[in-house]
């Protein structure tokens, strides 16, 4: 297959693209247009949660084309209606609505508390959102991400989202104010460097938000469906958030989202929220598929494991080639780089082996691995061993 300049002038320029075409892809390798393999360590960022064309899902989407694809959001169907009962029982929340990408569900998110806000708390509106964060690139989900150079970008802003410094309490609190409804945050900022929150953090939003009676909402877009080693990232503090928006792994690689929330913050009236695609049989099928796999007895255990391999061989090359360390939770993870060569070794790491490998640097000394939830120890020591590799040959040049 030749490369089509053609087809790459007809779609709209957005980003720098490498000049290769992906034709097929299997759990953790993809193939493209001339044959070569390659390593997957984003997996469509945290999308592919099982890999590329996991059969179960695969199994699922075929099953459900010959059957139903989109009857409407007016009328009920039944894998909708399946998977939100699988996430209410594995969570704190007990309503849920689905979207088509996580700007979408954070959209909601946004729309939910400021209506709760006008109807409990006198019209207020603000909600408290951090520096450095990413919500989306819709223009109210750019307005309260913390990303530098966003305020301008598309100014006006949509207005109401101060920005507060993560893992810093007094500098939420010093923001609340009357018009004050929530406070929003990533539970590990993934666009900033893979930077969580702290436990105690969270448990002081927490305080915060009932000592203030504002709601605290998680964007999971990137953290939901086990990506941390558990199911929801806000397992890890042992709190009870009011409001929780998933995206990228709840579909494996389709579009689907979800707005969830407790009862008593789902305020939404007939017409306030909807859409013409939201919660269609066919990728809430994908998203059972997926719920099933992932909650299948000892998958998270293998899970774990992966993560502290993965870890451990990110500590043992950061003590060799005198780097920063790692962080992260589950397989979600960064090496801090001590020089600013990530797009190097990405590039590198891409191009110049016979089989590529595909990596993250969202940072210029940083490092993202986003692999799949069941990719294996033997792919792991491949990526580790390759990537000891791919640092040598930018480092002697």
């Amino acid at each position: 297959m030749k490369f089509d300049r053609s087809g790459v002038n007809a779609l709209m320029e957005i980003t720098s693209r490498p000049e290769l075409v992906f034709v097929r892809g299997q759990g953790s390798w993809l193939e493209d247009h001339t044959g070569k393999r390659y390593l997957d360590f984003v997996q469509g960022w945290a999308v592919n949660c099982l890999g590329h064309c996991p059969p179960e899902v695969v199994k699922a989407i075929n099953e459900q084309s010959a059957r139903l694809i989109n009857p409407s959001p007016a009328f009920y169907n039944e894998p909708s209606m399946e998977l939100a009962k699988r996430l209410t029982g594995a969570s704190c929340f007990d309503r849920i609505f689905f979207a088509n990408s996580g700007a979408e569900a954070n959209e909601g998110a946004i729309k939910l508390a400021r209506k709760w806000g006008r109807l409990n708390r006198k019209g207020a509106f603000k909600i408290i959102t951090f520096d450095h964060s990413f919500h989306g690139r819709t223009i109210a989900t750019m307005s309260a991400s913390g990303k530098p150079g966003w305020d301008t970008l598309f100014a006006p802003q949509v207005e109401g989202f101060p920005k507060a410094d993560l893992n810093d309490l007094d500098s939420v609190r010093a923001l609340i104010d009357d018009q004050t409804v929530a406070i929003m945050l990533e539970p590990i900022q993934g666009e900033a460097g893979v930077i969580p929150a702290t436990r105690e953090f969270m448990q002081g939003l927490r305080k915060l938000a009932d000592d203030h009676g504002l709601l605290l909402i998680v964007d999971e877009v990137q953290t939901g469906m086990g990506r941390t080693g558990k199911l929801f990232a806000y397992e890890l503090s042992g709190i009870t958030p009011d409001i929780m928006t998933l995206g990228k792994g709840i579909g494996g690689g389709v579009p689907l989202a979800a707005l969830c929330a407790r009862e008593a913050v789902s305020c939404f009236e007939h017409g306030d929220q909807g859409g013409t695609y939201n919660g269609n049989p066919l990728m809430t099928a994908a998203g059972v598929a997926v719920f099933d796999t992932l909650t299948a007895p000892g998958f998270m255990d293998e899970v774990n494991a992966r993560a502290r391999q993965l870890s451990e061989g990110l500590l043992a090359l950061s003590a060799q080639w005198g780097m920063q360390g790692e962080r992260g939770e589950g397989l979600l993870r960064a090496l801090m780089l001590d020089r600013n060569d990530g797009a190097a070794i990405v590039e590198t790491a891409r191009d110049w082996m016979p089989e590529g490998m595909l990596l993250n640097a969202p940072r210029p000394n940083l490092l993202r691995f986003m692999p799949a939830l069941n990719v294996t120890a033997g792919e792991i020591d491949l990526m580790l061993q390759r990537l000891d590799e791919v640092i040598g040959k930018v480092r002697a040049a």
